[in-house]
């Protein structure tokens, strides 16, 4: 089967949510003090795993664990193991911060994980710590080597924010080149209302960066993708991958061929739009009527909308926090 949106966009990526809770507090993404929901209202490690299958027989070919901290999740390695053993899925990954990474490594590899992204905003343990609030970064750089040497492949994710890390742009790309990792830098996205900063008085284009980036290194369009946003760039004489993920500056939904389930099980149609589909009110009240839950997500589907609208004033409608949107 194949899932096509109302636009003719064939949906073959799944971000799956599996808590939206995390032992950072990064500035950009979540309050200092926050409210997490509720446990009841979480989707269960079993409910995670139906829902993922009816996606995988709809027609979706990768699915992405994310969160949140998803490594934080009790009992996760299991999760990892059961998607894993799905013959149509093509592609399992994940998405960390890194900070746990040490104690799931072999469980990634066994569940043929063969690649993760991990979150990094600096390479300065006292910005790192104030950026995470709780971070620790020679934990999460030693976490890097162990995942590096266990053969994982690791795509660094970079959120830059003027006047706050953005002089260490060349820094994470000679960090990443050197031990062949790729890296997207990342232009904020406005989702939830925060109080740390003025989102509009740290913006900086991706364009800004990567002519930065081009005083030192030799840069050449790539068309390799990742099922992701990010537009990438190559390196000369480096096999990694730079690239770039601009939600304002280069809106790269006419190719969306994504969409998200939340640690809650609503499906989000669109990371800048609140349009939802309730699939655990779904999955709860049918039990073992898994049709019902494809049906819910064809449906919704035709909802998905055309692009979201993202400005650089920081201004925005969407009052979820990142940690809930699902990375």
């Amino acid at each position: 089967m194949a899932l096509i949106d109302g636009f003719g966009r064939p949906i073959t990526y799944l971000r799956l949510s599996v808590t939206d809770r995390c032992d950072f507090r990064c500035v950009y993404c979540m309050a200092e003090d926050m409210q997490f929901l509720p446990r009841k209202d979480i989707l269960s490690l079993e409910e995670l795993a139906i829902i993922a299958q009816q996606f995988v027989e709809l027609g979706i070919t990768a699915i992405r664990i994310t969160g949140g901290e998803p490594l934080i999740r009790r009992g996760i390695d299991q999760l990892f193991s059961t998607l894993g053993q799905l013959p149509e899925l093509e592609e399992l990954t994940l998405t960390t911060n890194g900070s746990q990474l040490h104690h799931h490594i072999n469980h990634l590899v066994a569940a043929n994980i063969k690649r993760i992204n991990l979150s990094i905003d600096s390479l300065q343990a006292e910005r790192f710590s104030a950026l995470t609030r709780t971070g620790n970064l020679s934990r999460v750089i030693r976490n890097i080597d162990l995942a590096l040497d266990a053969g994982l492949r690791i795509k660094l994710n970079s959120v830059i924010l003027k006047g706050r890390n953005s002089d260490e742009v060349l820094n994470l790309v000679d960090f990443a080149l050197h031990r062949g990792m790729d890296i997207s830098f990342i232009e904020e996205m406005p989702l939830g209302l925060i109080t740390h900063h003025q989102r509009a008085d740290v913006f900086i284009s991706s364009e800004t960066l990567r002519q930065r980036i081009q005083q030192e290194y030799s840069l050449t369009p790539s068309k390799q993708t990742t099922n992701g946003p990010s537009r990438y760039w190559q390196a000369s004489g480096y096999s990694s991958l730079i690239g770039f993920i601009s939600p304002h500056s280069q809106n790269f939904c006419g190719d969306c061929n994504r969409i998200r389930v939340t640690a809650e099980g609503k499906l989000l149609l669109c990371l800048g739009n609140e349009d939802s589909v309730d699939l655990k009110q779904i999955i709860r009240q049918y039990p073992n009527e898994n049709e019902r839950v494809k049906e819910a997500i064809i449906d919704g589907l035709v909802k998905k909308p055309e692009k979201h609208h993202f400005t650089t004033n920081g201004e925005t409608d969407i009052v979820r926090f990142m940690n809930a949107t699902g990375g």
